[in-house]
């Protein structure tokens, strides 16, 4: 049984190996396994993922089970976009997907935003498991991006978007 909590500097190392293995099993075969280790190493640096924890105006969750994180994901409010959070990342582990890891994970990223009006989030337009996971939890695409992320990555994406209760 799997538990949604806080995040804290001592999950980070067992975060950051969950993600490497569900990035490579995810997006090895769009981008090559040479690729996505260059950008989970970029983009999921232990600097990277430190400096997302002491966000004050983000959430960082982890789903525990006293042994292992099997799930972790991490939103935080717009700079750009008013009343806006972005959901920067919701990952599970492949072994333990289709459990409702990224269910629970991502209701309670819901309700941690009580000035948000909109959430938004960018995903792979080949990630289809991915796409149906947010259509089925309320999101719909308005848009796209030729840079996923910060800066000039040159990777797409589809942006989606699901307005949250108030």
């Amino acid at each position: 049984m799997f538990f949604v909590r806080t995040a804290s500097e001592q999950d980070l190392e067992k975060v950051r190996a969950l993600l490497g293995e569900t990035w490579h099993a995810t997006y090895d075969w769009i981008y090559g396994p040479d690729k996505v280790s260059e950008l989970h190493a970029s983009w999921h640096s232990q600097a990277s993922l430190k400096a997302r924890l002491a966000n004050k105006n983000s959430e960082f969750l982890v789903a525990d089970d006293g042994r292992t994180i099997g799930g972790m994901g991490y939103a935080a409010m717009s700079k750009e976009m008013t009343k806006t959070v972005m959901l920067h990342m919701l990952y599970v582990s492949p072994r333990h997907q289709r459990q409702g890891i990224g269910r629970d994970i991502f209701s309670e990223l819901e309700t941690c935003f009580p000035d948000a009006e909109i959430m938004r989030l960018e995903v792979e337009p080949q990630n289809e498991a991915a796409i149906a996971f947010y259509k089925a939890h309320g999101f719909v695409e308005v848009g796209r991006t030729e840079n996923c992320g910060d800066g000039q990555s040159g990777i797409p994406a589809l942006i989606f978007e699901k307005p949250l209760a108030m």
